[in-house]
Parts: C-alpha cells; sequence; structure tokens
C-alpha cells in the first residue's frame, strides 16, 4: 500500500529509517539528503516513521464553554432528538448556539448519529404540495377522572397551524359547531377539509345518493364557504395521518402525561399546549419556523388569501 503523508513532508518512511539508523552526523546527513538538518534531528529522536496526528490535543469548542457543552451532551442523550430538533430546544437556553457549533460538538463526543431503528426503514412518500386551507380533521376520545370527552382536531397540512376542541358528546350537532369554531379561528380562507367516514361528517356509504340521504349541516357550512369536503377511502386510516400524528402528539402531551382530576384541568392544559404549540414551537417541515410565524410569511406573499391580518390573533395582554 502507498504512504499517506501531509503535504509538507519533505521524507519518505525509507529516508526516516535510514536516518535512525545512521551513525552519521546530522550535517552530514543533511547534506546527503537535502534536507534541513531540524528534520534530521527531529526523526533520530522519534522511534517510529509514522506522522504524529496534528491539531490540539483536547479538542474543545470555541463557542460553547465546558458546562454548555456539558448540557448538550445531557439533552441529546436524554431526548435522542435529530439535531434541528435539539437546535431549536437548546437555542432559547444557549442563544449563541449554531447549528455548525452543535454539529461539531456532537461529533467530538461520538454522538452525532442517532442509533438506528431495528427493521427496514418504509421509503417516505412526499405529500402533494397544497397552498395554505387544507385542513385534517379527525375525533379522538380522552379520559379524565371525572369522565370521557371527545376531543376534535383541525390541521393544516401546509401551515400546520391546530385547532382543537374537547366535547361531551362526539355527533353530528358538534361536529358543524367544531367547523364553525375552526372558521372563527383560521385568518385565512380554508379551501379543502378532509375527514374519515364517520357518522359526525357523511353518511354512511350505504346511505348515500339514495331517496333516504340529505344532506347535512356540515356540508352545507362547507358549501357556504366554498369548501370542498374530502372523505377518506373506508378502512384506510393512514389517509388522514397528519392530524392522526396531532392527536398523538397532543394525547403524549396531556393524558399520558398528566393526571386530571376533572375536565376543566384538562381543558386549561389543553388551551395552554395549543397556545405553545402554534406560536413557540419550531418545526423542522417549517424550516425551524412556527405555524404562527409561517402564516405571517404566507401574509407577506399572499395576502389575497386572507380574511384577517393574522397579526391580529397575536397572544398578548389583550386577548
Amino acid at each position: 500500500m502507498g504512504q499517506v503523508r501531509h503535504g509538507s513532508a519533505t521524507t519518505t518512511h525509507a529516508i526516516r529509517a535510514a536516518i535512525q539508523r545512521s551513525q552519521a552526523s546530522t550535517a552530514a546527513l543533511s547534506r546527503e539528503l537535502g534536507i534541513n538538518p531540524k528534520t534530521v534531528a527531529k526523526w533520530r529522536k522519534r522511534e517510529t516513521v509514522e506522522d504524529r496526528k496534528t491539531g490540539p490535543k483536547e479538542p474543545r469548542s470555541t463557542v460553547l464553554s465546558e458546562a454548555e457543552e456539558a448540557m448538550v451532551m445531557a439533552f441529546r442523550r436524554h431526548t435522542l432528538l435529530p439535531l434541528d430538533d435539539c437546535l431549536y430546544a437548546l437555542q432559547p437556553s444557549i442563544p449563541h448556539l449554531t447549528r455548525s457549533a452543535l454539529h461539531r460538538c456532537l461529533q467530538r463526543h461520538g454522538i452525532s448519529r442517532l442509533p438506528d431503528v431495528e427493521g427496514d426503514k418504509p421509503k417516505r412518500q412526499r405529500f402533494k404540495h397544497y397552498p395554505i386551507g387544507f385542513f385534517h380533521m379527525d375525533i379522538a376520545e380522552v379520559q379524565t377522572a371525572e369522565g370521557k370527552l371527545y376531543l376534535f382536531v383541525a390541521i393544516d397540512r401546509t401551515s400546520k397551524f391546530a385547532v382543537t376542541q374537547l366535547v361531551e358528546k362526539a355527533d353530528r350537532r358538534t361536529a358543524w359547531e367544531f367547523l364553525e369554531h375552526l372558521l372563527e379561528m383560521v385568518p385565512y380562507r380554508i379551501h379543502t377539509i378532509l375527514t374519515d367516514n364517520g357518522i359526525q361528517f357523511a353518511d354512511q356509504p350505504r346511505n348515500r345518493n339514495t331517496i333516504y340521504s340529505r344532506q347535512m349541516r356540515f356540508d352545507m357550512i362547507c358549501e357556504a364557504h366554498g369548501i370542498e369536503h374530502r372523505l377518506t377511502k373506508p378502512n384506510h386510516p393512514w389517509t388522514n395521518g397528519q392530524v392522526e400524528r396531532m392527536n398523538r402528539t397532543i394525547k403524549d402531551a396531556t393524558i399520558k402525561r398528566f393526571h386530571y382530576d376533572n375536565h376543566d384541568q384538562l381543558r386549561g392544559h389543553l388551551a395552554n399546549f395549543m397556545a405553545a404549540y402554534n406560536f413557540a414551537r419550531k418545526l423542522k417541515t417549517l424550516s425551524g419556523l412556527t405555524p404562527y410565524e409561517y402564516i405571517c410569511k404566507i401574509w407577506t406573499s399572499a395576502p389575497d388569501r386572507f380574511i384577517v391580518d393574522p397579526i391580529h390573533q397575536m397572544p398578548g395582554l389583550n386577548t
């Protein structure tokens, strides 16, 4: 195999070995080999012919202190979050942290790559791109010590802006009331809503287009606002996967982590979580923006899609 030497090397492994075996003086070897006497003296002192590693003996960050590096390492090992998610979570505590500094820190400590999950990873397919206003809607069941509640969830396919509402019954009336609540909360025009085939949203397939079928209030509200109501294919819940994933996110942050003595406790915590999600949580799919920041970005480029200025919905003293 060939020798790998650094760019400034003036000797080969064979010359270095000859220097170490030679009994001639340093000056004589220097003249004979045509190299600097200091080079001859250096290789006579060494026991091997390999180049030593260059750079600092104890690498450390020039951006992060030792305490900040320890914080980064503990956070990564505890959460196992991807690089960008770690960056967004740590930046409030370490404002001068950059993506490159975080990556180098993880590399130095040997945890820049997350452990592989067993099994073959399915090939990811990109969602078809839609302008803002395409909402996925679904119902989930939640429990408190007081009893059962139903959670209506709607999330925008593009902006990831989400709206929720807790109700005691999941029927057609609460479904169209949630739709009206959604229309009040969203500052832009909704053009499409995708739901499953539940009786809250549509007639059963066997009853459609028959003498017994009639238009539902939910569809009437959609028609009045120029909204296309789409239904998923029966027994294909993954078609509505965006809202299914949002259901899991909400449950992981609420009922699966905390105990609620009554419904009001859950309602209060859910309202706080949704405010934090929509206005403070930076999402990788939005290039590090929050859903609200992404909506404001679209407002500057396509204001004709909006009903009201989204700035008016910013949480603050008057809301």
